[in-house]
């Protein structure tokens, strides 16, 4: 029997209570190996094509990427528009968790390939379970692509 890969999510929220909320409803509801956290769009793709500071990380895509809308230095759909049209992260599930109901913010989303939106709850238990549905739902129920 082969162990289960290694499960990781990333984090990509420029509010550190927003960030500390999600990270201890994950850790909690028990669906991942790593989390990574990073605080603005660049970072997230820095991360994600291994630039910068990120450099020298393994070459492993996340199984989920959380992702804000509002952001300093590239907001929430520049990054995903670069994710969904790149060959090496297209198939990575993106949820975009956010405070902005408006409708061309959902539509903007949806039309460049999220995978989910989510306005954020504003109770701090709303924001929890929501966020542990989320998780268990991507990581645990659905059926990704191989790499």
């Amino acid at each position: 029997m082969t162990e289960p890969a290694p499960i990781e999510i990333l984090l990509v929220e420029d509010n550190p209570l927003d960030a500390e909320f999600a990270m201890r409803a994950l850790k909690g509801g028990g669906i991942l190996n790593s989390l990574y956290w990073v605080k603005d769009g660049q970072e997230a793709l820095d991360f994600l094509f291994r630039k910068g500071q990120y450099a020298q990380r393994e070459d492993v895509a996340p199984n989920l990427i959380f992702l804000d809308l509002k952001m300093p230095k590239l907001n929430g759909l520049d990054v995903l528009r670069t994710i969904k049209f790149d060959i090496r992260t297209k198939h990575i599930p993106v949820v975009v968790m956010t405070s902005s109901a408006e409708d061309v913010d959902v539509t903007s989303a949806y039309d460049l390939g999220a995978n989910s939106y989510v306005v954020k709850p504003i109770d701090l238990n709303a924001v929890i379970a929501t966020i542990r549905k989320i998780g268990h739902y991507w990581l645990v129920t659905n059926r990704q692509p191989g790499p």
